[in-house]
């Protein structure tokens, strides 16, 4: 098991060959004067050149680093997996021997005290209610039901006013949905913004929300926004290099949540043979069954 910054130091990308400190392209140096690059000529290339071969090298090495980090998030998150797998047993059959002396404990000394620490070591035994359960009445299959999003982010709630919409509100749906129908587009480009417009349609219609549907007729008559000037090509690679390195950052702090969580400090302890790791936790825990479970049997007997 690597980190990704170790793996990040062997993935550094070879720069092109130098003579004389100027770049020298595959075979352009040795076919005649013209084609001989100098520090003094041309070879220097136009700023924009310049500029992608920096954002071609940029790329390469955020592909390493984030190979590098999926490389260890895989193997977190399979440690994870197979420490529940194997060892959540063990952890869950200590809980409840653990609560089983606490109780035999409490029902020997009948301590007030004794009976407290029963108490909490049984409920940290007793299961958690699903997220179903939490939440019965409040969502289904397809998430919070708009009511409770709504309560829960203190927007006012907004429950249809009626069964059947206004006539106006349907006028209104009507006209719209014949205008902007997606089937009557071209492209798909203009597709997909019609769908898009129509969901929003939808969406009003089924509240009845006639305000909304007049606005969303407005906005259709005005038609789609025009297409701005784009960036020149200079300021889309400088756009580029910059996301590059928000990109870096962004994994950079992805990789030190990794490795300073608590699976990501167990895989340090073995970086060579995790699995083998797994077993000699395994083996401990065996080891404190059966303290418990001797140390029980003594309390019952």
């Amino acid at each position: 098991m690597t980190t990704p910054e170790a793996e990040q130091s062997q993935a550094e990308p070879a720069g092109a060959g130098t003579r004389g400190g100027a770049e020298v392209p595959a075979g352009g140096a040795e076919q005649g004067g013209e084609a001989q690059v100098t520090a003094e000529g041309d070879g220097a290339g136009r700023p924009e050149e310049r500029l992608e071969r920096a954002v071609r090298a940029a790329e390469q090495a955020l592909i390493e680093y984030e190979i590098a980090v999926e490389t260890f998030r895989v193997e977190v998150e399979n440690f994870s997996r197979l420490h529940h797998q194997k060892l959540g047993p063990m952890y869950a059959r200590l809980d409840e021997l653990d609560a089983c002396i606490a109780e035999a404990t409490a029902a020997r000394t009948g301590d007030p005290e004794d009976i407290r620490k029963a108490d909490e070591a049984r409920a940290r035994v007793m299961p958690m209610p699903g997220v179903e359960e939490l939440f019965h009445g409040w969502m289904d299959g397809s998430g919070l039901f708009p009511e409770a999003e709504a309560m829960l982010t203190d927007q006012p709630v907004r429950p249809p006013q009626r069964v059947r919409p206004s006539d106006e509100a349907r006028k209104l749906y009507r006209e719209l949905a014949r205008k902007a129908h997606p089937d009557l587009a071209q492209e798909d480009a203009e597709r997909a913004r019609r769908e898009e417009f129509i969901t929003r349609v939808n969406a009003a219609y089924a509240r009845g929300d006639e305000v909304l549907l007049r606005e969303l007729a407005e906005e259709w008559a005005a038609g789609p926004a025009p297409k701005e000037q784009g960036p020149t090509p200079a300021e889309e690679l400088y756009a580029r290099l910059e996301w590059l390195a928000q990109r870096k950052e962004m994994l950079t702090l992805v990789a030190k949540e990794l490795e300073e969580s608590a699976i990501g400090a167990m895989l340090r302890l073995a970086p060579d043979d995790p699995d083998r790791l797994l077993d000699e936790i395994a083996e401990q825990l065996l080891a404190q069954v059966a303290e418990r479970e001797a140390a029980l049997a003594a309390l019952r007997g």
